[in-house]
C-alpha cells in the first residue's frame, strides 16, 4: 500500500466514523442521565437478602436444617451423579470424591477430601450454584444431607454423623492447613 492510498484509507475511515457518530447521536435522544441505560429494574432488599447466603468458615450464615449420608445418598444419586458421577467419582463435572493423593504429589486429585480446607465451603458452594440445572432449588435439610454424603465418600465423617449448623463448621478437613491466608482487609485467619 503507498502512502497515498493510506490516506485514503484513513480518510474513509474517519469519514465513516463521523457518519456513525451522527446517525447514532440524530437517532437517539441522550437525556444527559448517568444513571445506566434503564435496563431491568433496580433491585431491591428482598432482591438483595435472597442472594446474601455467605456461609464462613465458622459456620456463620448456616441455615437450621440437618441431614445425613444416608439420607444424601438417594438424594446424590437423583441429583448429582448425571455430572459427577456414580458415588461423585467420575463423570463430566469434577471428581468430588475417590482420590486420595496430596496436592503436593506429582499427580495430585483435586477433590473435596484432598483439596477443600473447610466443610462449610462444601454447603455454601453447594447452596449457590447446584445441581447445575437449577441452582438454588436445593432445600437446606438436602444441602447438609449432600454435604454428610460427600464428606463421609470421602472418609471424613461416619455414615451416621448428622450435620447441621453447630456440627459441619466442626469438621477438620484433611487440607484445613493446606492454603496460605491472605485477607487484604487484615483479618486473622480462622481458628483452626
Amino acid at each position: 500500500m503507498s502512502m497515498r492510498d493510506g490516506s485514503r484509507a484513513l480518510e474513509r475511515c474517519a469519514a465513516l466514523a463521523a457518519a456513525v457518530t451522527l446517525s447514532v447521536a440524530g437517532g437517539a435522544a441522550w437525556t444527559g442521565e448517568k444513571d445506566g441505560p434503564h435496563l431491568g429494574r433496580p433491585a431491591t432488599a428482598a432482591d438483595i437478602a435472597a442472594w446474601q447466603l455467605n456461609v464462613f468458615p465458622d459456620g456463620t450464615g448456616l441455615p437450621p436444617g440437618r441431614g445425613t449420608a444416608a439420607q444424601g445418598a438417594p438424594l446424590f444419586a437423583k441429583r448429582c451423579a448425571s455430572c459427577h458421577g456414580e458415588e461423585g467419582i467420575g463423570g463430566t463435572a469434577e471428581e468430588l470424591a475417590g482420590g486420595h493423593e496430596p496436592l503436593t504429589s506429582a499427580v495430585p486429585d483435586k477433590n473435596i477430601g484432598t483439596y477443600w480446607p473447610y466443610a462449610t465451603t462444601l454447603f455454601d458452594f453447594t447452596r449457590r450454584s447446584m445441581p447445575m440445572d437449577a441452582p438454588g432449588s436445593l432445600t437446606a435439610d438436602e444441602i447438609y444431607a449432600l454435604t454428610a454424603y460427600l464428606l463421609f465418600r470421602n472418609g471424613i465423617i461416619k455414615a451416621g454423623e448428622e450435620m447441621n449448623a453447630r456440627t459441619l463448621p466442626k469438621v477438620k478437613m484433611p487440607n484445613r492447613n493446606g492454603f496460605l491466608w491472605i485477607d487484604a482487609g487484615g483479618q486473622p485467619p480462622p481458628s483452626p
